[in-house]
């Protein structure tokens, strides 16, 4: 099979919206589906990805520690490598991978916020403060942002803080890279129907229904929803768009 012409990066690839990102862009690109601790999940979306037609390829990188930024590029340059695709230019990177530590300001331990912040935020400012050279020109960043950047939830303060600096990293690095014809956006979801909000929203009738009572369309959103958000970003059709942070919430709090 010949090796697709474009090539994207989906950092938290694994589960939840991140699979589906992947899912979607494997349509157009070859996919490097980064992981943290979900490597069987990984795998398995590889070959789901394979079945239809696509091509991926796996690596891994522990986006909690320190030096997160570094051993991301080494980890994928060790797995491209491996696929044959090493001098491969990156066309699409997609920041995707982030936790979310419930607490409100009393309750949350420094030990929640500091993680938080080093994944949500110190990580895509690394991956990206290294990977800049291996972005070709015309490329596409896409990171994911939140709406509890503008909708208040005392019980995720931390987690919302974390997601308005992504908004400030994409405002302020589409304007660098605008010379290159690089986009730089980002992506703010609301509730998503996915694993993260298991233990309080799946199998519970009530909670989906006050969650899609909050949003104008009427409904919980499914990862599918904003991975089709991610690709027109990521697409030739998002080409006059940079520096903006989409809110996808289905109109929730309007």
């Amino acid at each position: 099979m010949t090796t697709r012409s474009t090539l994207a990066v989906i950092t938290g690839a694994g589960g939840g919206i991140g699979s589906a990102i992947a899912h979607r862009l494997s349509r157009d690109h070859l996919v490097a589906l980064h992981h943290g601790a979900d490597l069987e999940n990984t795998q398995a979306l590889q070959r789901d990805i394979e079945q239809m037609g696509g091509q991926a390829f796996v690596f891994h990188t522990d986006l909690s520690r320190a030096d997160a930024g570094t051993e991301f590029w080494a980890a994928y340059e060790r797995a491209a490598l491996s696929a044959g695709v090493a001098n491969h230019p990156v066309n699409v990177l997609v920041n995707n991978a982030g936790i979310a530590r419930r607490g409100e300001i009393e309750q949350l331990s420094d030990e929640d916020f500091d993680r938080q912040h080093q994944v949500n935020t110190r990580s895509p400012y690394m991956i990206l403060k290294h990977g800049l050279g291996r972005l070709s020109d015309g490329g596409r960043i896409v990171n994911l942002s939140s709406s509890t950047t503008h909708i208040a939830y005392p019980d995720l303060l931390a987690y919302g803080m974390s997601k308005a600096a992504i908004d400030a990293l994409t405002h302020t690095l589409a304007q660098q890279l605008g010379p290159r014809g690089i986009t730089v956006n980002a992506v703010a979801p609301g509730v998503v129907d996915t694993n993260i909000n298991a233990d309080w929203l799946q199998n519970n009738p009530e909670a989906q229904q006050y969650v899609g009572s909050q949003a104008a369309l009427g409904r919980v959103a499914q990862p599918n929803d904003i991975a089709d958000v991610v690709a027109f970003l990521a697409s030739d059709s998002g080409r006059w768009i940079t520096g903006q942070t989409i809110v996808a919430t289905g109109g929730a709090h309007l």
